[in-house]
């Protein structure tokens, strides 16, 4: 018979440490070893509340599969989950069979050496794997290995309130240059309206990864490469500082208490393709037929368009299973990655695995809810093989960002303060996680 569960993220601490209270690890303080288990079918997932739909689903396609369906807390760059883990690997035991993981960064841990928690998918899931475009599952790939698989797709598009460029006769920006140039000439034309958002982890992705800024470019388990005063860096920099001065930035974060008013304002941003359904129309409200998204943006001098990618999140199964815990495993993480019943019936997101992709974006025309729906549509599979590279590594860039960035800018400092704050104290991050940087 069917179990299931859905817990705070408490209780799943609480679990955590009822779990280490009764094992302990290894003499050497590393992980404890432990053989592959067999529960004989039941299984266990964690997911964060927007991803209980997924499991609920899951149930009711597969009634005949015992599982406990665990809600964890969301945060993105928590460390709540983290913290469990590490006392399941100390432990030895008490590892959930898949998980939604909270941070994309989490990935790097789960990877590591110390834990090996998410298995390699590579041979186990190859048929699905082949679904995926590889651009798209590359955040998966670690040294050669598929470790996870993406939920979403979810490269920046470059999104405008078409309403308001028509009312007022503006021409879409073809360059990240002219970008600038215009959120300026909107800002001090209308004052208060606003072309982006600097507050949230997100923001780095939005402007830096998108420049190519090495920020995240992982050499190896050990070492990383971050250098901000990269040409890269400094064109994103002082696109940023432009803007900023013009009054065209927010300081808050999307996910802000009060980013759904500020909201109202924006005019045009980069941003994720996760923005129209779940920012503009359901949590900022804004009214149909105004916004629209249209292709990334290139920068001056370059042939092809440069974008980055907020989320589109990572499904791992662990790596402690064998047997029909496995094979049960294995078929909740492909109906959550490939099954129209939640990719396209229910997910807010562009599903990362290809052959339901059009399905979901056919959703848009019947929605009618942007401005363009067709230039909507082409923008979002444009955006996919122009998301620029980026590893997840055991530092939080996101973190790090929010810690430094805005706090700098409130606090009555510069772009270029805040870019060298958030620069420093990166590789100081990175140096204490055990990295040595380039």
């Amino acid at each position: 018979m069917k179990t299931t569960r859905i817990l705070a993220a408490g209780a799943a601490l609480a679990v955590a440490a009822l779990t280490l209270a009764g094992c302990s690890g290894d003499a050497t303080g590393g992980t404890a070893s432990q053989a592959q288990t067999d529960s004989g079918g039941k299984i266990t997932v964690w997911v964060d509340p927007p991803r209980v739909p997924a499991a609920e689903a899951f149930q009711k396609a597969y009634p005949d599969i015992p599982i406990d369906v665990v809600q964890i807390d969301g945060t993105v760059g928590g460390k709540t989950v983290k913290q469990s883990f590490a006392n399941f690997d100390a432990a030895g035991s008490g590892w959930p069979d898949a998980i939604f993981f909270p941070s994309n960064d989490d990935i790097a841990w789960a990877t590591n050496s110390t834990s090996n928690y998410a298995a390699d998918l590579t041979d186990l899931m190859a048929d699905t794997i082949s679904g995926y475009d590889p651009a798209v599952l590359s955040f998966c790939n670690i040294d050669g290995k598929i470790r996870c698989l993406r939920n979403d797709a979810a490269p920046d598009v470059f999104w405008y309130n078409k309403a308001f460029f028509d009312e007022n006769g503006y021409t879409l920006p073809t360059t990240w240059e002219e970008y600038g140039d215009l959120a300026v000439k909107i800002a001090t034309e209308h004052p208060g309206e606003i072309s982006g958002f600097l507050g949230d982890a997100y923001a780095i992705n939005r402007y830096l990864q998108a420049s190519g800024c090495p920020t995240n470019d992982r050499v190896s388990e050990s070492e990383a490469h971050i250098d901000l005063s990269d040409s890269t860096c400094t064109r994103a920099t002082d696109l940023l500082d432009k803007m900023y001065k013009g009054k065209a930035l927010s300081t808050q974060g999307i996910f802000d208490g009060d980013a759904a008013t500020e909201g109202q304002n924006l005019v045009m941003s980069p941003g994720a393709a996760w923005w129209g359904n779940y920012l503009f129309r359901d949590t900022w409200k804004i009214p149909a037929g105004q916004m629209t998204a249209a292709a990334p943006l290139p920068w001056k001098g370059d042939s092809k368009p440069s974008t980055g990618n907020e989320g589109g999140g990572l499904w791992g199964a662990s790596s402690h299973i064998t047997g029909k815990e496995l094979e049960n495993t294995l078929t909740f993480m492909k109906f959550v990655a490939t099954d129209p019943r939640w990719q396209v019936d229910l997910s807010t997101g562009l599903p990362g695995y290809g052959p339901v992709q059009d399905a979901w974006l056919a959703k848009l025309e019947a929605d009618k809810y942007f401005a363009d729906v067709p230039t909507t549509q082409a923008s979002f599979k444009t955006a996919l093989g122009e998301v620029q590279p980026y590893s997840y590594m055991l530092y939080d860039t996101g973190s790090v960002w929010t810690e430094t960035v805005s706090p700098t800018l409130i606090s009555g400092g510069s772009i270029p303060d805040a870019i060298t704050k958030f620069g420093d104290e990166l590789v100081n991050q990175a140096k204490s996680v055990g990295y040595t940087v380039q």
